[in-house]
């Protein structure tokens, strides 16, 4: 079983307040995009990667790529005007041989090896497979800054990324999007429309989205830990990346 790893990293970084492209600002000692590369080298069973990122960044790409030391095929395209055109370009390049396609935000820079590998591995046992986590607040209706009602939380989960499908699965859900102009920002919706079972793999509260000034910080902070966690003589990450 082959797997192709597709990275949305196409991004403006516009809600981030930074004029640098979202996969290239950096946490800590690394940019979003090398964090989630260095995760990606950790993945067992994942036989190439195909980066989607914004026009023109292709070089600052590959050059991120030679700092994670991938030892798998990379290919690097430019992404399109939304996500799911991103994902679009990047599936047309995964390799005819991969079964299992499995698809991640370089926004999500703290998802774990284990995540992806369950996700891979659920996948294949069932189609379809997401990372997510239970809602822990009260959620509300609101309308004009007026509440309309109460949702119930105990069957909502916040979708993630890592997720992944069989190949043909998420091929033919993306061309009905297409067919019938459907924009979302998660592919595992448009598998479900067509029926595919979607399995849930458990997340994090750690696994956020860095999309706002907010994120950034959050993300600062985890960064700092983990590496206070590791210490200098554990992390030879760390120092490859100092020399």
């Amino acid at each position: 079983m082959k797997t192709s790893a597709i990275v949305v990293a196409a991004g403006s970084g516009t809600r981030l307040g930074r004029e640098t492209p979202k996969a290239f600002v950096p946490i800590g000692d690394a940019s979003l995009l090398l964090r989630v590369l260095r995760t990606i080298r950790k993945v067992d069973g994942l036989d190439e990667v195909v980066l989607a990122v914004p026009a023109g960044a292709q070089r600052r790409a590959r050059a991120e790529v030679d700092a994670a030391d991938i030892q798998i095929p990379v290919k690097i395209i430019d992404g399109g005007a939304e996500r799911k055109d991103s994902v679009q370009r990047a599936l047309k390049l995964t390799s005819a041989e991969a079964s299992i396609i499995l698809v991640h935000d370089a926004a999500r820079p703290f998802a774990t090896p284990e995540m992806f590998s369950e996700c891979i591995a659920a996948a294949a046992q069932i189609g379809g497979a997401i990372v997510a986590v239970p809602v822990s607040d009260t959620l509300k209706v609101v309308d004009r800054a007026m509440v309309l009602s109460t949702l119930p939380r105990e069957t909502l989960w916040r979708a993630q990324t890592p997720q992944a499908f069989r190949r043909e699965l998420l091929v033919r859900a993306h061309q009905e999007a297409i067919g019938e102009g459907i924009a979302v920002t998660d592919d595992a919706f448009l598998c479900e429309r067509i029926g595919v079972a979607v399995k849930v793999v458990p997340g994090s509260a750690l696994n956020l989205k860095i999309t706002t000034p907010d994120d950034l910080e959050i993300g600062e902070a985890i960064a700092r830990s983990r590496r206070e966690t590791a210490g200098p003589e554990t992390s030879p990450l760390r120092k490859r990346q100092v020399c």
